[in-house]
């Protein structure tokens, strides 16, 4: 009688080991390579089960899946081990994937470990202030894209210099005759301008006309327009060049690119709702803000507004839908006035190098969208802070793994005979759980059970499997059917 790591074994012909399980099982099962050593710890142990590393394994019995024992009996009969293991090694693999999606709890230090180290207790309220932290960054990230979808825009001063030349004609005594002409130069920038890219004087404007006077240049000749188009290149001004040695009034107007879109409101509209000129949306918002503080709506049927007398004057209606109110504000809305500027345009040389300066409010994208839009996209700080969160999961569980060994260690100290009698049996335990084994243990210990009556029929019946076996084995190299 041989026996390993204090499982005994029958020996049987041919070095046959028998495990205790076929008395419940139809089908023999033969003995597989060794299994890794049951000292490991394993998915489902505690971890006062485990023997931590560097303390060595010692050998024991594995029971394996061998082939059917007879032919007809179902393979899937003889794989429950198999299935189990399969499973057991998908989960270990689920395990490592899981391991990039930490968890909060992940980082919490256990009761036990606090308990033997109470100034842990401060990582504790650390993790507490991140939790909050990270709520709080959370709740202003979607503050923060809520925010860009709208535009966010400042009020900047626009300053606009207009000044012109003169240049005189020839004489006619002279070698080269020549005629008087005048320039006149449009420019401007924006005043205390903190953007590294400084926006060209033509993106502040959608139209520009000058309009010269009509007798000196005639019905054809007094207009001088530009207007935006979507190849338009930007620039940092205007110029005109025109013959004359008079002083010539000019008028410029100037329509400013509003982004978005601006409009005039009817000036019945606009007394009534306090607004000028504004975006569509503003509009919309001061006339639903109107109809609710004097209560035009319908009581009984929400989508109906009764018309006030104003509205009645505005609308030329009594009653009208919410859905109506943006084709009949269509009507009412009309582009907004251009800047309008005299000037003199002077052919004294005494004031030929006189500029003119005017100062518009314009409005900008707020420097600040750029920086919001820049921390959202930005990934650098979410690096740093998931190298650092890694570091953390693998501190913890080092001391989750140190705190294994001292308990071990404590356990075996204190009572080295009865530790290693518990150990062994949930050893014994979890290797029935891992090979699907089920059997008395103390019955399995003794020899008069490998002499029952069943071992004779199990021997038999693994003969008779490992024959057919090799039958089918000969009839595949061979390519023929024996009999």
């Amino acid at each position: 009688m041989a026996s390993r790591g204090g499982y005994p074994m029958s020996a049987v012909p041919g070095g046959l080991r028998v495990p205790p399980s076929v008395q419940q099982s139809p089908a023999f099962r033969a003995v597989g390579p060794a299994s890794p050593s049951p000292f490991q710890q394993r998915p489902g142990m505690s971890p006062s089960r485990a023997m931590p590393m560097g303390l060595g394994t010692i050998p024991g019995p594995s029971f394996g899946a061998g082939p059917p024992m007879r032919a007809g009996i179902p393979q899937s009969g003889m794989d429950p081990f198999r299935k189990r293991f399969l499973q057991q090694q998908q989960g270990l693999a689920n395990q490592r994937k899981g391991l990039k999606r930490r968890k909060m709890a992940d980082r919490i230090l256990p009761q036990r470990i606090r308990e033997l180290v109470p100034e842990s207790q401060a990582y504790m309220d650390l993790l507490a202030f991140e939790r909050k932290l990270d709520q709080t960054i959370a709740r202003k990230r979607m503050e923060i894209q809520e925010a860009i979808k709208k535009p966010i825009t400042q009020k900047r001063k626009l300053r606009i210099y207009i000044s012109n030349t003169y240049t005189p004609g020839k004489a006619e005594g002279e070698e080269a005759e020549g005629i008087s002409s005048w320039e006149l130069r449009v420019e401007g920038k924006l005043l205390e301008d903190p953007g590294k890219q400084k926006r060209k004087f033509s993106s502040f404007f959608k139209s520009l006309v000058i309009e010269l006077d009509k007798d000196l240049y005639g019905p054809d000749n007094h207009l001088v327009e530009w207007h935006r188009m979507p190849t338009t290149q930007e620039t940092d001004g205007f110029q005109v060049k025109r013959p004359g040695d008079v002083n010539v009034k000019c008028t410029l107007l100037l329509m400013l690119d509003h982004q978005p879109p601006q409009y005039k409101l009817d000036p019945r509209l606009a007394r009534l709702l306090g607004v000028h000129t504004q975006t569509r949306a503003s509009i919309m918002q001061a006339l639903w803000l109107y109809i609710k503080t004097n209560k035009l709506q319908d009581g009984h049927e929400k989508e109906y507004i009764n018309c006030n007398r104003y509205f009645r004057q505005i609308f030329s209606c009594t009653r009208m839908k919410f859905s109506e109110i943006p084709m009949k504000l269509a009507s009412l809305l009309q582009h907004p006035d251009p800047i309008i500027i005299n000037h003199m345009i002077s052919v004294d040389p005494n004031d030929q190098k006189k500029t003119a300066c005017y100062d518009i409010d314009v409005e900008v994208d707020d420097p600040l969208k750029g920086q919001m839009s820049g921390f959202l996209s930005s990934t650098t700080k979410d690096q740093e802070i998931a190298a650092l969160e890694m570091k953390i999961h693998e501190t913890i569980e080092s001391i989750n793994q140190l705190k294994i060994q001292r308990d071990f260690m404590l356990s075996f100290s204190s009572s080295p005979q009865e530790f290693i009698q518990d150990w062994l049996k949930s050893q014994c335990h979890d290797l029935k759980l891992m090979t699907d084994i089920t059997g008395n243990a103390e019955e399995e210990r003794r020899t008069e059970f490998y002499e029952a009556a069943w071992a004779q029929e199990a021997v038999g019946r693994y003969i008779f499997s490992k024959v057919q076996q090799r039958r089918q084995e000969l009839e595949q190299v061979l390519g023929i059917r024996l009999t």
